[in-house]
């Protein structure tokens, strides 16, 4: 795991395996579910399991009523495109390449390996394949290729905003795999049909490092919900939700 990746817990909806109970109930009560004494969380849990979920009965709809929002931090630009392509129901603030451009331009100043690296993505050393299952390896003198090639492209950005280039026209000579960092919210049902299509075996290694570090704060704020989703549907890429 990347050692700059990190996602930390802003904000969740409390209670929200009650809260996925009473949107159930109203569909099925006779007057405001509100009214009606609801079960603690737990109960609330193992209700949402077995009632809605258990047997791919697939009725997702309360599912949608808790939120969460969560700071992703550190990761690549090309991670943040995978998820924005299959995105449902997720809601995205990401830091802008347009009124964010100090850290590029101190780093041209003065670059160092551990700085770079701070700012731009670089793979691993090892052994990797390609989309048709080729085998290829990644060295320690391709990636340090990289790096140095990654270093020319932000120096010439400092270049072009000191020439008074706009930061937007400029942000075109970043590297694809710059970090940004973004706040990120779902509520469950979006939240599982991410895990669905990012935590299998065949998405890139980004994007699934993603969908673990995510993986606790689901497992803590819904964890019936969470459970029976390991054990039934994480990394076996089903149908979304």
């Amino acid at each position: 795991m990347d050692k700059y990746f990190r996602i930390e817990l802003l904000e969740q909806t409390p209670n929200p395996q009650r809260l996925i109970w009473r949107s159930a109930h109203q569909c099925v009560c006779e007057g405001p579910a509100i009214d009606d004494p609801a079960p603690d969380e737990e109960k609330a849990g193992e209700y949402a399991v077995k009632h809605l979920l258990a047997g791919d009965r697939g009725h997702w709809s309360p599912f949608e009523a808790p939120q969460i929002s969560l700071n992703v931090i550190g990761f690549n630009h090309r991670t943040m495109q995978q998820i924005t392509r299959h995105r449902v129901g997720v809601h995205f603030s990401v830091q802008s390449l347009r009124y964010t451009s100090v850290r590029f331009c101190e780093f041209a100043q003065n670059p160092t390996v551990e700085d770079l690296e701070s700012l731009v993505y670089f793979r691993p050393v090892g052994e990797y394949r390609d989309r048709q299952g080729k085998r290829y390896t990644y060295t320690e003198g391709d990636r340090q290729a990289d790096m140095a090639l990654a270093t020319q492209m932000l120096q010439h950005y400092a270049r072009k905003i000191d020439a008074g280039y706009s930061e937007e026209h400029a942000a075109g000579l970043l590297p694809m795999d710059t970090r940004q960092h973004w706040v990120m919210s779902f509520n469950v049902r979006s939240l599982c049909h991410l895990l669905d299509l990012r935590s299998k075996a065949d998405a890139q290694l980004e994007i699934r490092q993603l969908c673990e570090l995510v993986w606790p704060h689901f497992e803590a704020w819904v964890p019936a919900i969470a459970h029976w989703y390991k054990t039934n549907r994480w990394g076996k890429a089903k149908l979304s939700p």
